[in-house]
């Protein structure tokens, strides 16, 4: 088990990663989405070991990182965002020299290695020098090192960078396969990545955790988008009787000259809250420029968090728990 608890990161006065909390079990595989620059691969160099958080405590499989580092990175596969590799050595050559740094008996090296370039799909490769192999190519061999020693944790930043469309599906089934035996977090800012190969995702927005959801439970709701010349305090004031709205969201300004303001309304009721919401702005004398159903896919969350007008407080959401209508 992954736990971390209040991790932060600093850089003098600058917060990479700010009071993030979260666990993760055996058989998960996680999404760590974000934009570039948003804390990532901060948090995964401080899971790692690599980086000393500022404050805050992490800890693998019972293990305190800050007691018990050495321990704790045993237990973990490691692809960094870069994929260091060294470009004079032969695939076989690299993967042995890696296995032995792992700590695997002499003896067991071979049987590993040649367990690693075949799940990786190596075998055209495994005599050839690294720095004559495609990126793609250098991607598996920096994947095959992460999991010779069988880690029950595995770290993957950007696992797909430079893989083409086939390489791209082999590496999904593997990721699929080896979350059968350990945890998988992947870190990555392509949502069909997380969508194609993730059960949860954590989504990163400046340094701090803006969202911690089960793929399967973001579009359980779904919303009607509307567009309308009403600030939130008018729109919550007139659609507040209509029962099967469960909460307004305000989400942005499209015009700001023309005073048009967008929001999300959950209802579990689509066909019959549409009308509903047109009559009573119709009635207010109020403008519709936008009446729209619309699922609360990855794609559709990663860009309300990400909205510069958006703060990340829970005030996010117009109606509280205490004033849903």
């Amino acid at each position: 088990m992954i736990n971390v608890e209040n991790l932060t990161r600093s850089y003098g006065d600058f917060k990479a990663v700010d009071d993030v909390s979260f666990k993760i079990q055996r058989g998960e595989v996680v999404g760590l989405l974000g934009h570039n620059g948003a804390g990532k691969t901060t948090i995964m160099k401080v899971l790692t070991g690599f980086l000393e958080p500022s404050s805050g405590r992490v800890t693998i499989d019972s293990h305190d990182l800050a007691i018990n580092r050495l321990l704790a990175q045993r237990l973990i596969g490691y692809l960094p965002e870069n994929c260091p590799v060294y470009p004079e050595m032969t695939v076989i050559d690299f993967l042995e020299y890696q296995a032995l740094m792992h700590g695997i008996p002499e003896e067991r090296c071979l049987a590993a290695v040649r367990k690693a370039i075949i799940r990786t799909e190596l075998e055209p490769k495994a005599t050839h020098l690294i720095g004559t192999l495609s990126r793609g190519y250098r991607q598996r061999v920096g994947v095959a090192q992460a999991i010779l020693h069988e880690p029950s944790i595995l770290i993957l930043d950007e696992p797909t960078n430079g893989l083409d469309p086939t390489q791209i599906q082999h590496m999904r089934s593997l990721i699929r396969d080896l979350s059968k035996n350990a945890i998988v977090l992947i870190s990555t800012h392509i949502l069909q990545e997380v969508e194609a190969t993730c059960d949860r995702v954590l989504i990163i927005r400046n340094g701090k955790l803006a969202l911690d959801s089960r793929l399967n439970e973001l579009d359980t709701t779904q919303h009607l988008v509307i567009g309308v010349n009403a600030t939130p305090e008018k729109v919550q004031a007139l659609l507040k009787n209509i029962t099967s709205i469960n909460t307004i969201r305000y989400l942005t300004a499209t015009n700001h000259n023309n005073n048009i303001y967008q929001y999300a309304l959950e209802t579990a009721d689509l066909i019959n809250t549409a009308p509903q919401v047109a009559q009573k702005i119709f009635e207010s004398g109020l403008k519709l420029y936008r009446l729209q159903p619309e699922r609360r896919d990855l794609e559709t969350v990663f860009g309300e968090i990400n909205n510069p007008f958006v703060s990340l407080s829970s005030s996010l959401s117009i109606a509280s728990e205490s004033s849903r209508v």
